[in-house]
């Protein structure tokens, strides 16, 4: 009897387990579209083909940012995905798609941010299947990279480890009286480059009070190398197949509040299997949540010390 049941548990399980496995499939942060010979000279090029191939597939180009030598990332958008961003609480976040073109090691490399993962990392409700549809059209799909792989439940609830952010802890930057007032000091701060975070992009969502800056962080003569892009990606991003679509950081300006989502979330979020110690890990940038925070508090308007209770939830 007992051998009986244990064969019908054992039936049970392995019928059950692809069906469970084809609800939940596991998620990667990134796509790589393709990986061709060439060197740093080689991405202007890749770039401007991947930019009009883009846009041939519907995408509006918002933004380009070139963090250092040869890369290049372009930022993209469209009506569809605007309008399941905008359908979703601090959705604004993943409004855009980030496609990088990165030589390294004697070949250029295309890869972009990969859209079911984002939206769930970013707890958006909506399909975004055409969205991935039409960037693979466009560049191409190899295979997903960035991590052994996260699934959609997961990934709306993602902390790094406990007593860390996840995506409704974010940090508040700045309050102003209006979102029209809001927007207008950071447009002002960017153009200078207050600790030196300068505007790449910006989506305004349609039919809210929201909106989402891209922004570069540069540490020289401001915060150093825990706020400066160059650096940060020395450290985190080094393996074969680079996570260069991790750029730029987000600011996003909601009914007059100003707030970025924690570093020990955002970095995190795209960098999930990176290790906490050792070389090449979050220890080696360990100041970096404060003085990300610092620095995008600066340009958003006001100063933050570390001190302070200065934070936030979408909840």
């Amino acid at each position: 009897m007992r051998k009986t049941i244990l064969s019908a548990i054992a039936l049970a399980t392995a019928v059950l387990a692809p069906a469970v496995a084809q609800a939940a499939p596991l998620l990667k942060p990134f796509i790589m579209g393709s990986r061709v010979p060439g060197d740093a000279a080689a991405v202007a090029t890749a770039a401007a083909n991947a930019a009009q191939k883009l846009q041939a597939q519907g995408f509006q180009v918002v933004g380009h940012y070139s963090p250092y030598t040869g890369t290049e990332i372009i930022i993209v958008t469209d009506d569809s995905l605007k309008k399941v961003a905008a359908a979703t609480s601090f959705g604004a976040y993943g409004a855009a798609e980030r496609v990088a073109v990165t030589a390294v090691g004697g070949e250029v490399q295309v890869s972009y941010t990969n859209p079911p993962y984002m939206a769930a990392a970013y707890r958006m409700n909506g399909d975004v299947s055409d969205v991935a549809r039409r960037l693979a059209a466009a560049l191409g799909n190899t295979g997903a990279f960035g991590a052994e792989g996260i699934s959609d439940e997961d990934l709306r609830e993602y902390r790094y480890m406990f007593g860390m952010e996840e995506f409704s802890d974010p940090d508040l930057l700045a309050t102003y009286g209006s979102q029209t007032e809001a927007l207008a000091a950071i447009e002002k701060n960017l153009a200078a480059g207050v600790m030196g975070i300068r505007k790449v992009y910006r989506i305004d969502m349609p039919g809210k009070a929201e909106s989402v800056f891209g922004v570069s962080m540069s540490g020289a003569k401001a915060g150093g190398d825990q706020q400066d892009d160059r650096y940060l990606m020395s450290q985190i991003d080094f393996k074969d197949q680079r996570s260069t679509a991790h750029l730029p950081y987000e600011m996003v300006v909601s009914d007059g509040k100003v707030y970025a989502l924690s570093a020990r979330f955002r970095i995190a979020i795209d960098f999930p299997d990176l290790s906490m110690m050792g070389s090449h890990s979050f220890m080696s940038i360990m100041g970096a949540p404060d003085a990300i925070h610092a620095a995008l508090a600066a340009a958003a308007g006001e100063t933050w010390k570390k001190a302070s209770t200065n934070s936030a939830s979408n909840n």
